[in-house]
């Protein structure tokens, strides 16, 4: 399973981590990635989702199925 939100498509990005003597270290800035279960009113039924924290916020404000339509997604491509 990658780590990869369904709707936003946040994955991890690459860097170095720099000392005060300026020796570089290779690390990964991972997403901060939540696995829930979302009830979709319109369909009468909950789904599982595994979002970043920021698209669940927008998921909590908006609601999923409109939140999908203004990224131009549907239901059945992020479950």
């Amino acid at each position: 399973m990658s780590r990869t939100c369904k709707i936003t498509g946040k994955k991890p990005m690459a860097g170095n981590n720099v000392s005060k003597a300026h020796n570089k270290t290779r690390r990964v800035q991972r997403p901060n990635l939540q696995r829930k279960r979302i009830y979709v009113p319109e369909q009468g039924r909950s789904v599982t989702l595994r979002l970043s924290a920021r698209a669940l916020r927008t998921v909590d404000r908006k609601g999923l199925l409109q939140y999908l339509r203004d990224e131009g997604l549907e239901l059945r491509d992020v479950t």
